[in-house]
């Protein structure tokens, strides 16, 4: 018994050991994978190819240069291996396919990284320490990961020549940049418009949508709920709201109830978005109470007066209305309300007699982000 014991702790203890030397042992593939890398740098594979005949001609690859203020993320790795395949393709194809590698010098990355170092917390300070000395400090901090990328890109495996790297700062790149506008200028391309876009408070200058994703953060804001009179009468069950309810005003006022958190952006609005599948109800508020609707972090209604009619979503109506006194009068699929006209809430825009496509607006079309 005491044999057989002793024979399989040896046993275990022995495939502990060949499990350690294992581990210890390096990765075949990565000791091929160098080895290759070390043929292709000995052998000028990737020169070779460039320099070899090309009876199909010159096939050109335009590579959107990255920027040298951080380390390659993922999406610069994933887009490497696209830019390696493709020209490798054509390479083999027949054409001269010359990868130049190039580095982005601009923008808010390596503003940033500057006025971090120098402490500056606003425009006014750049101002102050003097625009041409700040640019030069920018230019000293613009190549400081260049060693890590060309480490990273020759890992890969990815053919690119980084030796003979274009700079967007050189003077050279950018006057062939203002030629190529000339050249847009002088064939009439070029015109004067207007956008809307992103402007970073602080820095005083607009922002990419890149940029902007990046400082994006869920955060409470304020918003509204509006009421939006419809022209004609509702049917429910081709009934008139008077003809369900025995109510005694013939032509009683509905409305639909939107919720925006851009209420500025009212003054302005021609349409209304329902889910085609949603179940929407008719509610008549019974109380006084209305005005208080019942929010802790729901919005007040606008102006809601009382014993007046509201469309809003089924699964909202108790969220809403749970401290009134209010009585469903039927529920309506969303498509049903595609087309119902509506009374805009301000009519400046709606009383313009030749107003291009008026019959498109101020009625409720279907949405599928609803």
């Amino acid at each position: 018994m005491a044999n057989q014991e002793e024979f399989f702790v040896a046993k275990a203890m022995e495939d502990k050991a060949a499990a350690n030397s294992s581990e210890n042992k390096p990765n075949p593939f990565s000791i091929m994978e160098e080895e290759v890398l070390d043929f292709w740098d000995k052998a000028k594979a990737f020169e070779k190819s460039v320099e070899k005949p090309a009876p199909q001609g010159d096939y050109v690859f335009y590579d959107g240069p990255p920027f040298a203020t951080g380390t390659p993320h993922y999406g610069h790795i994933v887009a490497s291996l696209m830019k390696d395949a493709v020209p490798r393709y054509w390479t083999m194809r027949g054409f001269k396919v010359e990868r130049k590698w190039g580095w982005d010098c601009h923008g808010l990355p390596i503003e940033n990284i500057a006025e971090k170092e120098l402490g500056f917390t606003q425009k006014k300070d750049i101002i102050a320490f003097g625009v041409d000395k700040f640019n030069e400090v920018c230019r000293s901090k613009v190549l400081g990961y260049v060693e890590e990328w060309e480490k990273v890109v020759r890992r890969l495996g990815r053919w690119a020549d980084m030796k003979n790297s274009y700079r967007t700062m050189d003077l050279e790149y950018m006057e062939s940049v203002w030629w190529v506008f000339k050249q847009l200028w002088d064939k009439g391309l070029i015109y004067e418009g207007y956008r809307s876009i992103h402007v970073c408070p602080r820095c005083e200058t607009t922002l990419s949508q890149q940029e902007v994703s990046e400082g994006y953060k869920d955060v409470k804001d304020l918003s509204a709920i509006a009421k939006f009179e419809l022209e004609e009468p509702l049917y429910l069950r081709n009934r008139t709201i008077a003809q369900l309810t025995n109510d005694s005003e013939k032509d009683r006022r509905v409305y639909v109830l939107a919720w925006t958190t851009t209420p500025w952006t009212l003054i302005g609005n021609v349409a209304l978005a329902v889910g085609e599948e949603i179940d929407y109800q008719l509610v008549k508020i019974m109380d006084a109470v209305s005005k208080n609707i019942k929010s802790l972090e729901i919005p007040p209604v606008i102006d809601v007066d009382d014993f007046e009619y509201y469309i809003l979503a089924k699964e909202k109506v108790e969220l809403l209305l749970g401290d009134k006194v209010y009585k469903v009068i039927g529920t309506i699929k969303g498509k049903e309300l595609v087309g119902k006209k509506y009374k805009p809430l301000f009519d400046y825009y709606a009383k313009q007699a030749n107003l291009e496509n008026k019959e498109n607006g101020w009625q409720i079309y279907a949405g599928d982000f609803v």
